[in-house]
């Protein structure tokens, strides 16, 4: 059985790929996960004491749109953390991890037509792979714009042809970015905003890596808006307690917006949506409103930054990311990289390909490069990290690849 046509250009999602590619090869040493990127610092202790206290719930259906309790926690964290205000009852949903919200916004938000012509959803490239994928179920065009060294790492959006941006129904960005850890600062939101007003398209800004960071906390795409004046339907922001609180099984996301987007999502979500349950809504609750826990966890985080710019920082490309928990690092060729890396000393590493599309030029911007999570613990992410170093930076990796 095949799968329906406008799904046909839909590429191999990267882990089974990554597991075809090192089928068969025995790792050299130990094996060291450093491909996926979920959290292992300790889980919260608030976690499981707030869901016993609440585990009777389990027998209540849950409010879809998320109690007003974890709505006005999700408002209040948005003063505290950007300074900009929030209408919990109109301007927020729960969701059930950010990742179902970034694909159902294309399905509540982009119009079958613009212009009288096919929809087009930019994104970075490489990207977070469900964008690509909500861009076809839509049947937009989805429009992978190369985000590389030259660029900052984040897209130039502006450089494309106007006649395209006069299609584009929506724009999805990462910041701080999966996979190369860059950050928009608040001129790089205000460009993008004000080109999104021109074209009238909207912002979805990915930003479930935002509490993890070195030095100053990242800007964010509300305050940004806000501070331009734009349209209130203009941005809308993802968010997620995955990274932020080290719990990626408890599936506790949000998207916050213009009225008019929420409530659109809100309705697609009555209908098809998966709502978190109430003990889990308590739980979201409750971590949104501490801080402490984030702070430990971003100094273990910074710990592990600081051992990869000690172990790694004079190989050629080496950039220290700004925030978020990957490495991108160039070695010429991503799976050649992954699959040496695996034979020689048993470190799991993503290749940068799996995360890019190839663009009209025929060139795939994450291919030269591997994505290292930097997820385990400090002791674990040093041993990795000095395997890594053995085999990429003791001879020339390019020529023994070949």
């Amino acid at each position: 059985m095949q799968l329906p046509q406008r799904f046909s250009d839909l590429p191999e999602y990267a882990f089974p790929r990554l597991r075809r590619l090192l089928h068969g090869c025995a790792p050299g040493r130990p094996e060291i996960s450093m491909s996926i990127g979920e959290p292992r610092h300790p889980v919260p202790a608030l976690v499981a004491e707030t869901i016993a206290a609440h585990a009777g719930e389990f027998g209540r259906y849950p409010p879809n749109e998320g109690t007003p309790e974890l709505r006005a926690a999700i408002a209040d964290w948005l003063a505290l953390r950007y300074g900009v205000a929030v209408d919990p009852e109109t301007e927020v949903v729960s969701l059930n991890g950010s990742r179902e919200g970034l694909f159902n916004a294309a399905l509540a938000l982009s119009p079958e037509s613009k212009g009288g012509q096919r929809p087009a959803i930019l994104m970075p490239n490489p990207f977070y792979q469900c964008y690509g994928a909500a861009a076809l179920a839509v049947g937009a065009e989805p429009v992978p714009v190369a985000a590389t060294p030259e660029t900052g790492f984040l897209p130039d959006f502006a450089a494309l042809p106007g006649a395209l941006l006069d299609r584009v129904t929506l724009a999805y960005v990462c910041s701080p970015a999966n996979p190369q850890g860059a950050v928009a600062d608040a001129a790089w939101w205000r460009a993008l905003i004000a080109l999104a007003e021109r074209h009238d398209f909207r912002i979805l800004a990915d930003e479930c890596y935002s509490e993890i960071w070195r030095g100053a906390p990242p800007p964010g795409a509300l305050p940004a808006a806000r501070a331009a004046g734009a349209d209130p339907e203009r941005v809308l922001v993802f968010q997620s307690l995955s990274k932020r609180s080290n719990v990626p099984g408890l599936r506790a996301g949000f998207a916050a917006g213009g009225p008019r987007g929420i409530a659109a999502i809100r309705q697609l979500r009555a209908y098809g949506g998966a709502p978190v349950p109430l003990p889990l809504q308590h739980a979201a609750t409750a971590l949104w409103r501490d801080e402490a826990h984030v702070v430990a966890s971003r100094a273990l985080y910074v710990e592990k930054f600081e051992l990869a710019d000690a172990i790694l920082g004079d190989l050629p490309g080496y950039v220290p990311p700004g925030a978020g928990f990957f490495l991108w690092l160039p070695v010429g060729d991503g799976e050649a990289a992954a699959l040496a890396l695996w034979r020689e000393m048993g470190v799991r590493v993503l290749p940068g390909a799996y995360l890019g599309r190839t663009d009209a030029t025929g060139r795939n911007p994450g291919a030269a490069y591997i994505r290292v999570a930097l997820v385990a613990e400090a002791a674990e992410v040093a041993r990795g990290l000095r395997a890594i170093r053995e085999v990429l930076g003791d001879r020339h990796f390019i020529e023994r690849a070949g």
